[in-house]
């Protein structure tokens, strides 16, 4: 009798195990999230270009490092936008199965998101991510992990009280 309890308590009380996305779904997501943003900016310009043509020449004549500027804002906006509808994911997380998550494994909220997309433009933060196991700094810095949600599992508490990404 007690162990039939045991068993039954083991499949109610359940937590999540995470594992981590691996550099090569790390490296998609960033390719493919970029390519969608590229995509993005290309038919906002076209729509702009066709519409007020003067205005697109002006904003673009000779500031090249303020054009610049707003394209690393608004892709920072772009990312954390996604991020935030989406609960943690992007196209490219989508794609490949992937989320970002808090260190508890629980959903990122508004602010982690605009801290996610906004630490993806400080200089050189791409690079951040070679290391093995890939861990960026707009996840160092923001207390978050990109988990592969296949791969991640439910364990019973009673085998696993506490659990840290590998």
């Amino acid at each position: 009798m007690a162990e039939n309890q045991t068993d039954i308590l083991t499949d109610i009380v359940t937590s999540f195990q995470l594992i981590r996305a691996n550099t090569g779904k790390r490296f998609a997501n960033f390719l493919i999230d970029y390519v969608v943003y590229l995509l993005l900016i290309a038919g906002v310009s076209l729509i702009w270009i066709l519409t007020s043509p003067e205005s697109f020449g002006k904003m673009n004549n000779g500031n090249e490092f303020g054009f610049n500027l707003i394209g690393l804002i608004i892709y920072g906006l772009y990312m954390a936008c996604m991020e935030l509808v989406t609960k943690g994911r992007s196209p490219g997380k989508i794609i490949t199965g992937t989320k970002a998550v808090n260190e508890d494994g629980s959903n990122i909220d508004a602010g982690t998101a605009f801290k996610r997309g906004f630490s993806r433009v400080v200089p050189f933060e791409i690079l951040s991510a070679l290391g093995s196991p890939c861990y960026p700094w707009h996840d160092k810095w923001n207390h978050t992990y990109v988990i592969d949600i296949k791969k991640s599992s439910q364990l019973s508490v009673l085998e696993n009280d506490y659990y840290k990404p590998s």
